[in-house]
């Protein structure tokens, strides 16, 4: 039996709360108020009396009632008081940063940063919880990635930028690496061509988790932003490319860099050049990097 099978044997199971059971468990304001008492505490376990005090709850019975309700699924007791569960962290966590509770609405911020393409200025815009860099002026889209509302608290605009920069670096190399940076479950690499993407690329990679859906595309080369012969390309022109905002990096925006050299099996080449130097890096169908060739 496999991983997949054992997880769909393990949904048909007793101890599996359908959706709509798990969420009538947290449909309750003291039942939210106790995962947050739990999710802010210096330390846990917590007890007993300590988590009562920070619900509002009239009563102890009425407590112990909705902590009884909680626990096993979201929350877990024991011998010291009880605990965030994996499932209650996530409830709460998409709360703190706003996924449930918060659609706000920003002006676009000037990134300072100029288009790949046209040179033009690029300005970052955001709408439905994902952060888009674009360039009016011709069009060219730099990325358009998930950036929860929670990440806009306490941060001005440059702050907001770079963790966005931040963001997407995480997002991507998880991926890569067949991690599902939503659910961390298996995820499949996949090269395109053609089709219609929020991406100004024919060709691009799309990671798809087996477990939970979540999709996640990118042009080829960003998948080498961490990479270290990359890094140490650009180490050398004194650029740090780990803070170096993706959306300055032609060959990360776009496939304007990018040639395919067989396609059974994959091999693509991404040139990357910086004053006269050019670094050619040659992936295959993983993403995984075969040769580098350094050319002056």
């Amino acid at each position: 039996m496999n991983r997949l099978e054992a997880m769909e044997l393990a949904k048909e199971s007793e101890h599996c709360l359908r959706p709509a059971k798990a969420f009538s468990l947290i449909s309750n304001e003291i039942r939210v108020e106790i995962l947050e008492a739990l999710w802010h505490a210096d330390e846990q376990p917590v007890d007993f009396t300590t988590l009562y005090e920070k619900a509002e709850a009239d009563n102890s019975a009425q407590f112990n009632y909705h902590l009884g309700q909680l626990t096993g699924h979201f929350v877990r007791k024991t011998n010291d008081g009880y605990e965030l569960r994996t499932a209650g962290e996530s409830v709460i966590r998409a709360a703190v940063e706003g996924s449930f509770n918060a659609h706000p609405d920003l002006d676009p911020i000037k990134t300072g940063d100029d288009c790949t393409q046209c040179g033009d200025p690029l300005v970052a815009t955001y709408s439905d919880e994902k952060l888009a860099i674009g360039c009016p002026a011709c069009g060219r889209t730099h990325g358009q990635y998930s950036f929860p509302p929670g990440g806009l608290i306490g941060r001005d605009e440059e702050e907001t930028l770079s963790a966005f920069n931040q963001r997407v670096r995480h997002l991507h190399s998880l991926a890569k690496e067949g991690v599902c940076p939503e659910c961390s479950g298996q995820m499949q690499t996949e090269i395109v061509r053609g089709e219609d993407c929020c991406l100004d690329a024919d060709l691009r990679v799309e990671y798809i988790c087996h477990q939970c859906h979540h999709s996640l595309c990118s042009t080829i080369g960003l998948a080498l932003i961490n990479q270290s012969p990359v890094v140490s390309f650009y180490r050398e022109h004194g650029i740090d490319l780990r803070t170096t905002p993706y959306w300055r990096l032609n060959w990360c925006v776009s496939d304007k860099c990018t040639t395919i050299e067989t396609t059974d099996p994959w091999r693509i080449e991404v040139s990357i050049i910086e004053s006269d130097d050019t670094l050619t890096v040659t992936l295959d169908e993983n993403l995984s990097v075969v040769t580098t060739n350094r050319r002056v």
